[in-house]
């Protein structure tokens, strides 16, 4: 049996993906450690070392009202999350609990690992044909989406949109800290 080959979409998909990516490492490659841990004001979200010495992330079952501000450390756990979830979900492996997910503990520790699920991610998109990208079987029951029924082409479309969101949202963040500072 031939494996269908990866269709027009999955280049629209991947061809998106690389021109955010392009702006993650824009805003990568001028971001330290200070960068990653400042709090913009009182109580913003950040990741911070437990009794082991892992960076968890704050975070509640419930989003507050109003959102929390973000710090880039927060931000770039948060796209590790979410990524992770959705290729062991999507791709195979076990699902992790978020606790299991933690901040790699610096910029460029944290850079690396975004830069890996983005490489897995890209492998695992360029190859699906146009059935794959219709299909739900892949993306049933995925954990973030609250049990709605969604298409692999829409979760990949999901994951472009809020990886934009988020690298913005680092982007600004550490504008403000730079005009601050």
């Amino acid at each position: 049996m031939t494996t269908p080959a990866a269709s027009p979409r999955s280049a629209l998909l991947t061809g998106q993906l690389d021109m955010i990516w392009a702006l993650f490492e824009h805003h990568a490659e001028r971001i330290g450690d200070e960068d990653c841990l400042w709090e913009p004001v009182a109580g913003a979200w950040s990741v911070r070392p437990d009794g082991a010495g892992r960076w968890v992330a704050d975070f509640a079952e419930t989003e507050p009202d109003p959102v929390p501000t973000l710090t880039i450390g927060w931000l770039s756990w948060h796209i590790g999350y979410w990524w992770t979830i959705t290729l062991r979900h999507c791709f195979g492996g076990e699902v992790p609990a978020r606790e299991e997910i933690v901040w790699p503990g610096s910029a460029e520790a944290s850079a690396g690992w975004l830069r890996g699920l983005r490489d897995e991610w890209r492998t695992e998109l360029s190859a699906l044909s146009d059935a794959d990208l219709d299909g739900t079987g892949r993306t049933d029951g995925h954990p973030l989406f609250g049990g709605a029924t969604l298409t692999l082409a829409e979760v990949a479309a999901w994951v472009n949109f809020e990886l934009a969101k988020n690298v913005s949202e680092i982007g600004i963040t550490a504008h403000l800290r730079k005009a601050l500072s």
